[in-house]
């Protein structure tokens, strides 16, 4: 009546050695390390490990374990004094100039359990410690993107439909456009209109003026910057995602912010060139006249339509101003060699829209030269009045002959490294932020902070689980031992899922731990008590226990679910330690139905089980 197949046990013995294996990398900890990368395209060897050993070791700073991990060296270091002391030193070490060094955090999972598959729970910044930047969004400069964006499209729909204009101008957030008869204007009219719906319209034909007013109104000018805050999000996100920062959280702040948490992440600098880069290419048709373009490099003029720009080597190159793709229209891009020169490449995909100008272009323009501009926007240090000042750096890093008609995939060539070809491609597949953002407050949370909480945390799961078994023990006797052992392959199947989801764990997460223990014994209680109830009707203690777990087992079905529906939603409409709270209830919920149901039957039933004519229970 009360046994369970052998494949049964076997089933559930799988299950909870699983769950012990990869809940046991969270018992290591993490040790502070100091991290040494190449700026350029340069390998770490063991030599470089090695010359970094001895120079802590003539520095007397104490150090665990220094190792080439992929392209980088790691040192770690047994406290966060002697990681600081040698960030110190490595960082302004000469023999070490072409290095970044940064401090970071990095769990002591041994390597037999790596190789399993087996990694420790991704900590939030209140645990692990990291780095927390508030950004400002520079509206002012999207709306000027978008004008400039607006002003070029135009222009090329007017040439694209024959439509000559006399004048076409933004006065304000007003786009002026001239015509030399009502024709021109009705026909221009009627196509922007259609095309571009962030414009209201107006005309002027009085006095011989055939003039079109294109308005951006203040619902338009809302919606260019509610665009651009959610594009910087998006690119913010990408970047963050290309360098590998777990869990980060990244999330709006108001009409013009965003919040940025890294966790792990204890330098700053290395953190805020990724959010502040602002890198994307321009592909451009070259002005063919080279007098031209020695007139314009000797005067700084460029003729009208042209703008002067210079390569990599101090070339002077003549631009015309109408883009034929850029950095937005890119799906994916990848470092990859040229294969006749092997010199470093970008080899580029672009969307719908950018193929076919770039096919467009490509068709009448065999044999002629087509400019790449790499536009780069470098943070050069605060004013007086603390704001940040930027400096933008434009260069042609190629300028070269076009060969054959192409559309969507294409290489850029002339990027000199091919570690530079790399960053170039992580920055485009990552895309281009549609405003620059200013860094308008930073803060460094040390992982000692973090590791007070993790001790409080803790402590509050030990105390309260601790609580919930002597209770059981005392009031329930040998179903309450067989409750607790239930409870405690509970909590060891959470933290095993939460280590294999790479769910991260913030100090909302530990309270939905708690609760979850709290609440992880009430199948049991509901099961016991059911027991209890068929004992004194006077069933069979055998028929009592079938009974007890048959008839609650709707019961408790549907109390897990409503509590499951309820953290499913916290999830969708919650944000950052909400959804970390969320996540530890979801996953409590379904393994504690699991050990209450099943595990603790299958105890039950090897205890009491095999005995046919019982008269009493320990409940």
């Amino acid at each position: 009546m009360n046994r369970y197949p052998v494949w049964k046990y076997i089933l559930i013995l799988v299950i909870v050695t699983l769950g012990g294996l990869y809940a046991l990398p969270n018992i290591y900890g993490q040790s502070p390390v100091v991290q040494i990368k190449p700026k350029e395209d340069v390998a770490v060897t063991e030599e470089t490990v090695e010359h970094i050993e001895s120079l802590l070791d003539q520095a007397k700073i104490v150090h665990n374990h220094a190792a080439v991990d992929g392209d980088t060296a790691v040192v770690k270091f047994h406290d966060l004094d002697a990681q600081r002391q040698a960030q110190d030193l490595l960082s302004k070490e000469p023999t070490l100039k072409g290095f970044d060094t940064a401090m970071n955090l990095k769990p002591n999972v041994p390597e037999w359990l790596e190789n399993l598959g087996g990694t420790a729970m991704n900590l939030g910044l209140d645990l692990r410690g990291g780095v927390h930047f508030l950004l400002e969004v520079d509206m002012k400069s999207a709306t000027e993107n978008k004008k400039k964006q607006i002003r070029a499209d135009i222009t090329a729909l007017l040439i694209k439909e024959k439509i000559p204009k006399k004048k076409l101008i933004w006065i304000g957030d007003e786009l002026h456009l001239e015509f030399r008869n009502l024709e021109n204007l009705e026909k221009a009219s009627d196509l922007i209109e259609d095309d571009f719906t962030e414009l209201t319209l107006k005309s002027n034909t009085g006095d011989g003026v055939y003039e079109l007013k294109g308005i951006l109104t203040e619902q338009s000018l809302n919606g260019i910057k509610e665009t651009a805050l959610e594009q910087n999000l998006t690119t913010l996100r990408s970047r963050v995602n290309e360098v590998g920062v777990a869990e980060p959280i990244i999330q709006r702040q108001g009409l013009e912010r965003i919040v940025v948490q890294l966790p792990g992440v204890q330098d700053t600098t290395a953190a805020k060139n990724i959010l502040d880069a602002t890198a994307t290419l321009e592909y451009r048709a070259t002005h063919m006249s080279q007098a031209d373009t020695m007139e314009a490099a000797r005067t700084g003029r460029a003729p009208i339509g042209t703008s002067l720009y210079y390569e990599t080597d101090g070339t002077p190159v003549l631009l015309k101003d109408r883009v034929i793709a850029t950095g937005n229209q890119l799906i994916d891009a990848q470092a990859t060699i040229e294969q006749q020169t092997g010199s470093p490449a970008v080899s580029v995909k672009l969307n719908s829209v950018g193929a076919a100008r770039m096919l467009e272009f490509t068709k009448n323009n065999v044999n002629n030269f087509m400019g790449v501009v790499f536009k780069e926007r470098i943070p050069i240090g605060k004013n007086e009045a603390g704001e940040m000042q930027y400096k933008d750096k434009e260069e042609v890093i190629n300028n070269a002959r076009i060969n054959g008609v192409f559309s969507n995939q294409f290489q850029t060539t002339g990027l000199g490294t091919q570690k530079r070809a790399q960053e170039l491609a992580m920055l485009l597949r990552a895309g281009a932020l549609a405003a620059p953002v200013q860094i308008v407050e930073e803060r460094t949370i040390g992982p000692s902070l973090g590791q007070d909480n993790i001790d409080k945390g803790v402590l509050s799961v030990q105390i309260g689980l601790a609580m919930v078994l002597v209770f059981m023990l005392i009031y329930y006797r040998m179903f309450g031992l067989i409750a607790n052992i239930a409870l405690t392959i509970n909590v060891v199947l959470m933290v095993a899922c939460l280590s294999l989801f790479g769910a991260t764990l913030t100090l909302p997460g530990i309270a939905g731990i708690v609760l979850t223990v709290g609440m992880a014994v009430d199948a049991n209680v509901l099961i016991f008590e059911r027991i209890k109830e068929e004992l004194r009707d006077g069933n069979t203690v055998q028929g009592s226990i079938k009974s007890g777990y048959d008839k609650a087992f709707s019961t408790i079905a549907d109390a897990n679910v409503t509590t499951l529906i309820a953290a499913v939603v916290l999830f969708a409409f919650g944000t950052g330690p909400i959804k970390g709270f969320a996540v530890t209830l979801s996953i409590g919920i379904m393994t504690s139905m699991f050990t209450a149901i099943v595990v603790s039957r299958a105890v039950v039933n090897l205890v009491y089980g095999r005995k046919k004519r019982l008269k009493s229970i320990a409940i």
